[in-house]
């Protein structure tokens, strides 16, 4: 054996120990009180002077309002080896200084839980929030843990101490007990559901595919949600080729009476919902199955194609990035188009959904002078840029359905929006961001100069929707009648440049 070769062999058994003894160790008891988490957090390493803060966030990734966690956190303690305590400082609004943290070796504090606890500013949206009960608890880690400044990177290791029953349902790996994240990033983007759960699985193509339920009167249950997803599950692998994730899990939490905002929360591997236990008729399992669709395609935006403000997340401060139209409203856009290409809904149902209701939405319920980038620019501060925030999901799909024709006008018919979408995964994909400042002259690039145009009338700037005229270009005709009353409908007699750009917009092309 080589000296080069055994001093490798060395440099690499040292790094891999240094890794194993860097590894945060979390434990979540769940028992004490059905109001309060008890967090214990072992630091099996050395800190430096540079460590002494450590943070609890601000906001988390896809959530896009602040929330102080901070303020949930009491009875913050830390200690040495020896169990004696060392001096520590709050710092407002979610920072504690530890003294002497190179003596520290393990720190102990209770946060409340968000659904019970009033909250007079900046409330938390129960999908991004946490809770205790008897028989289940939902944990979203950014509402509980921290890491030590310069450690958001480091390994960390959760255990949740719940009852012996119970189930957990995790996108995260489980090991001796632990559920494993790769840093402090990967466990916040991983929700965890522990209790009485219903169980389905299933595959879509190679990627399996878990659905864990908790319904508080039992009306819903995963192998019936699996029923009903079942087509849109498909027409989303029809419509990506394949799957850009090798595992998935959905995270169902239905509840009697929500005491605050209910939705679904995103992630890279898996999607949460907080919904209410409303009955399971065929219309309100369509609802659900209409949300996990939006929810399942973020696994392309923000997964595989976000700019740098998403891959380096600032957890301290919250810091917009100026592309939510393109995490949350061309992921909009696909939800609906890929089923109406996957033949999953009609051209009817989609009219219905995907353009007259946004367009009444978004140019009734909020205020149209705002741009997309401003809606994206606005949305951490509360107050009228929350108001403007929903409107991502409606005027942002809109504008999403417009550059698609428009980029199967300039092209042709040969490509639209999904194309460069699969394009831009090639191009970029999970841990190679995109440009935040330049991404609209990279876009244009790829594609045609006019979709700069485009950007800077729709996406960057206030100018009004075009949809007499771009749903013309397909072939459909589109009439305001009244300020509630939009009428959009096929065209009888399409020119035969319209009819060939409605086909290439109908069809979902093979790739």
């Amino acid at each position: 054996m080589s000296l080069k070769f055994r001093f490798l062999l060395l440099f690499t058994a040292s790094v891999l120990s240094l890794q194993a003894q860097d590894k945060l160790q979390y434990q979540i008891d769940v028992t004490k009180n059905t109001d309060t988490f008890y967090v214990d957090l072992n630091v099996p390493f050395k800190l430096g002077k540079a460590n002494s803060v450590f943070q609890f966030p601000a906001t988390a990734p896809g959530t896009y309002q602040t929330m102080n966690i901070g303020r949930l956190v009491s009875h913050f303690q830390a200690f040495n080896k020896n169990g004696k305590l060392l001096k520590t400082n709050f710092v407002a609004p979610n920072q504690y200084q530890i003294k002497k943290v190179k003596k520290l070796s393990n720190i102990r504090y209770q946060v409340a839980e968000t659904f019970d606890t009033q909250l007079t500013e900046y409330p938390i949206y129960m999908m991004a929030g946490s809770s205790i009960e008897d028989d289940h608890t939902l944990i979203n880690s950014h509402t509980m843990t921290g890491y030590f400044r310069g450690k958001q990177q480091n390994p960390i290791e959760m255990k949740v101490i719940g009852k012996p029953d119970w189930i957990t349902g995790s996108p995260l790996k489980e090991v001796n007990g632990y559920l494993q994240a790769e840093s402090f990033d990967h466990l916040v983007d991983s929700p965890i559901l522990c209790g009485k759960l219903s169980l389905a699985e299933t595959k879509v193509a190679d990627t399996p595919i878990r659905i864990f339920t908790y319904s508080e009167k039992g009306k819903y249950d995963s192998k019936a949600l699996l029923n009903h997803m079942q087509a849109m599950l498909q027409s989303a692998e029809k419509f990506l080729v394949k799957l850009p994730v090798d595992n998935y899990t959905f995270l169902y939490y239905f509840l009697q009476n929500p005491s605050g905002v209910t939705g679904a929360w995103e992630h890279s591997y898996s999607s949460e919902y907080v919904l209410a236990e409303t009955n399971p008729t065929e219309q309100n399992m369509k609802q659900v199955t209409d949300i996990a669709a939006h929810e399942f395609f973020h696994v392309v935006t923000p997964l595989n194609i976000h700019s740098e403000i998403i891959e380096h997340f600032n957890f301290e401060k919250p810091t917009p990035s100026e592309h939510l139209w393109l995490y949350e409203g061309v992921t909009e856009w696909a939800s609906h188009i890929q089923l109406l290409r996957g033949s999953v809904t009609d051209l009817k149902t989609y009219i219905q959904d995907a353009l007259k209701q946004k367009v009444i939405v978004s140019e009734v319920y909020f205020n149209p002078d705002w741009s997309l980038v401003k809606i994206a620019e606005e949305s951490f501060k509360g107050g009228e840029g929350a108001k403007q925030y929903g409107n991502i999901y409606y005027k942002g799909a809109l504008a999403a359905t417009y550059l698609d024709i428009r980029l199967l006008e300039l092209s042709n018919g040969k490509f639209g929006l999904r194309e460069v979408l699969l394009d831009l995964i090639k191009k970029y994909g999970k841990g190679n961001p995109f440009s935040e400042k330049t991404f609209f002259d990279d876009l244009a690039a790829m594609t045609f100069p006019e979709i700069k145009d485009f950007a800077n009338d729709y996406i960057i700037g206030d100018k009004a929707l075009p949809h007499e005229e771009y749903l013309s270009k397909i072939g459909l005709k589109y009439e305001r009648k009244a300020k509630m009353n939009v009428e959009i409908s096929e065209m009888e007699n399409k020119k035969e440049q319209q009819e060939k750009l409605f086909q290439a917009w109908l069809v979902n092309l093979p790739r």
